[in-house]
């Protein structure tokens, strides 16, 4: 599965990195944190690269990107994203944002609608009380090494400079640490399409993303039995769920062409 075109785009003060697989309507995917594009979307890739000009960026300080050395954001993220899609000359995009790059997509819909026709926002959230119970404190004492395994070795595959890997480690755990709950209006504010995604053993609660869904006003909601992103990717012990990742792909484009 090769890229049909692939390289940096300057915006924004630093070079970002792109892919882009397949052709027609373009969908944009965002990874989600500590991750990269394909370690997040190379099963749905697989799957949709015949029915959509797939984009996927690496965002910054993950994957073949550059690093700052100034907080992350969402917001920030969100500029980024846009920038790249002004410098590929793509008007307008559906996105398709898991964890935190769901955080990410519904940021661009605030600050973009001009340039966003629908959006995926797989397991995400935006309160603190929505994660489960113990999320946070786990957070507040996260190391390097309590890094999930898979995707260390997935970072120094592609950037195999080990100091920055310990930055973007910084930047993501900072920016979970000091996440402070957003107002509703960023929600209730979006006007275009949703489908909300997430797994019944999530890292956010069933209950919180229903809550999302009630906040935007028609969008689609999916519960899957699965933990963090094994509806679309391999889980972290490298099991493949092939059955519930087409079914995930499936309704996902089935909304997208609605």
């Amino acid at each position: 599965m090769e890229p049909v075109e692939k390289g940096y785009k300057n915006v924004n003060g630093i070079r970002i990195y792109y892919e882009i697989y397949g052709s027609g309507k373009p969908l944009v995917l965002i990874h989600g944190g500590g991750s990269s594009i394909l370690f997040d979307y190379k099963e749905v890739i697989s799957r949709l690269a015949g029915k959509f000009q797939l984009i996927g960026i690496d965002l910054q300080n993950h994957g073949m990107s550059d690093h700052r050395d100034v907080p992350e954001t969402f917001e920030q993220d969100a500029r980024d994203v846009a920038a790249v899609l002004k410098e590929l000359q793509i008007g307008k995009a559906s996105f398709w944002g898991f964890s935190n790059g769901g955080n990410t997509v519904m940021q661009i819909a605030r600050l973009y609608p001009e340039i966003t026709e629908k959006l995926i926002v797989a397991s995400a959230f935006f309160k603190r009380s929505g994660m489960m119970d113990g999320f946070f404190e786990s957070m507040a004492k996260a190391t390097l090494e309590s890094m999930p395994e898979p995707l260390k070795i997935n970072f120094l595959s592609l950037n195999p400079d080990f100091s920055k890997l310990e930055n973007m480690f910084e930047k993501d755990s900072k920016r979970m640490q000091t996440f402070e709950d957003w107002d509703e209006k960023i929600l209730t504010e979006i006007e275009v399409p949703v489908l909300f995604i997430s797994g019944d053993q999530d890292v956010m609660k069933p209950e919180h993303v229903v809550e999302m869904w009630r906040l935007v006003k028609g969008s689609r909601l999916m519960i899957l039995p699965a933990v963090h992103g094994s509806y679309m990717m391999a889980d972290f012990e490298g099991n493949t769920d092939s059955g519930l990742i087409n079914f995930t792909v499936e309704e996902a484009e089935k909304f997208l062409n609605q």
